[in-house]
């Protein structure tokens, strides 16, 4: 499965914020990540962070594209259906 994220770095706390919109208007998962964006570190921790949110291993979470900007393709591997219960289960409380 792929995710479209829009990364936030040095928040003052990793965590996913919601579902987010680019400029285009197409929805994407908003994520703040509270390491730098200098030598990957960044980048690592929105692996961790997606890998620990959604269960699954690290080596399950990379990314495509946009590593060098705030917008990214994130490849989750595993089940899709299972996936997308959890990324709704970890938005919907976002909502309100």
């Amino acid at each position: 499965m792929i995710i479209a994220v829009r990364a936030t770095p040095r928040a003052s706390r990793s965590q996913i914020a919601g579902i987010g919109h680019d400029a285009d208007g197409r929805s994407v998962l908003a994520v703040r990540i509270a390491a730098p964006p200098s030598e990957g570190a960044a980048n690592a921790a929105l692996v961790d962070l997606l890998a620990s949110a959604l269960a699954q291993r690290k080596r399950d979470v990379t990314i495509q594209s946009g590593e060098t900007g705030r917008n990214k393709q994130v490849h989750v591997a595993g089940d899709s259906e299972k996936l997308i219960t959890r990324l709704i289960a970890l938005t919907e409380p976002l909502k309100s």
